[in-house]
């Protein structure tokens, strides 16, 4: 490891200017910066995120119960651009006061249900409609296992490794040893359990395979980071083999376009209000 120079810890820490990427929307306190209210659309489902990991989970899962004729999951798609500090407006804190995307509300109940977490938005319309979460016990605890765990993991892939190898204002090697080796544990497990299973709880796939796939599979495939090769994720045969299935579905190349400002614009579907709305974007980039 190389020499670092020391840091001497203060009696009370005071916040200071962090810099990096995401440096200036980090602050110490919650709750709303500006009035601003949230658009609503024609359904009931209202959906207000970006095309990150956890945003995608949720359009996945919702493209995934239209793909099923399900047409109560029609929903709108707002955009929140974090980096313009959307998520700190008070529309968008009413619904989440943890100001982090992806945030839902579900105006088919009187009053309206609100729902944050990503982990909690797909637990939430899985019961809703049904679809993708087993009913029997033991299985049901499988998926919720595996879900809590993607849960628990992606600070350490996203806010840790993904930090401090891509965002940081500089690398520091400890920063990065430390969070690389978890990861790499983290891709350790998922490949062990892939081995025997075509999904992560067995041959159905479920809202834990959503959530997994929207980080690890992205990292794997997309190369989110630009780490694909740094981690050496094709050793990781099995989460390949997987994330490239889970990929394939009509409703996952769907999903990930949803909120997305970013890459081609083929890929680009700012916001979504109807099946309707991949269709234009399709015409408008082959015009």
């Amino acid at each position: 490891m190389s020499d670092t120079a020391s840091y001497t810890l203060p009696k009370v820490w005071k916040p200071s200017d962090v810099g990096g990427t995401w440096g200036k929307i980090n602050r110490p306190v919650a709750g709303a910066t500006h009035d601003k209210e949230l658009p609503v659309g024609k359904h009931d489902l209202q959906l207000y995120s970006l095309a990150t990991p956890n945003g995608v989970k949720v359009t996945v899962l919702l493209e995934e119960l239209l793909e099923l004729g399900i047409a109560e999951a029609e929903y709108d798609a707002y955009l929140i651009n974090i980096g313009d500090g959307d998520q700190f407006g008070s529309g968008f804190v009413d619904i989440n006061p943890n100001s982090k995307i992806p945030a839902l509300l579900d105006r088919s109940t009187n009053p309206p249900t609100r729902i944050f977490e990503s982990g909690a938005i797909l637990v939430y319309l899985a019961e809703k409609f049904g679809k993708f979460l087993p009913t029997e016990p033991a299985a049901r605890a499988e998926c919720m296992s595996w879900l809590f765990w993607q849960m628990g993991s992606a600070p350490y892939l996203g806010g840790g490794f993904g930090h401090f190898y891509s965002y940081a204002p500089e690398r520091i090697e400890y920063c990065i040893d430390r969070f690389t080796m978890e990861v790499k544990r983290q891709l350790d497990v998922l490949d062990q359990n892939l081995a025997n299973r075509t999904y992560l709880c067995g041959d159905e796939y479920n809202i834990a395979d959503i959530a997994t796939y929207s980080w690890y599979g992205s990292l794997c495939l997309n190369n989110i980071y630009e780490a694909a090769e740094f981690l050496d994720v094709a050793s990781y045969k099995n989460v390949v083999r997987w994330a490239t299935a889970i990929q394939s579905r009509p409703a996952v190349l769907r999903g990930r376009r949803v909120n997305k400002t970013w890459g081609p614009e083929e890929e680009q579907v700012r916001e979504r209000h109807d099946a309707s709305d991949f269709e234009i974007k399709a015409e408008t980039s082959a015009g």
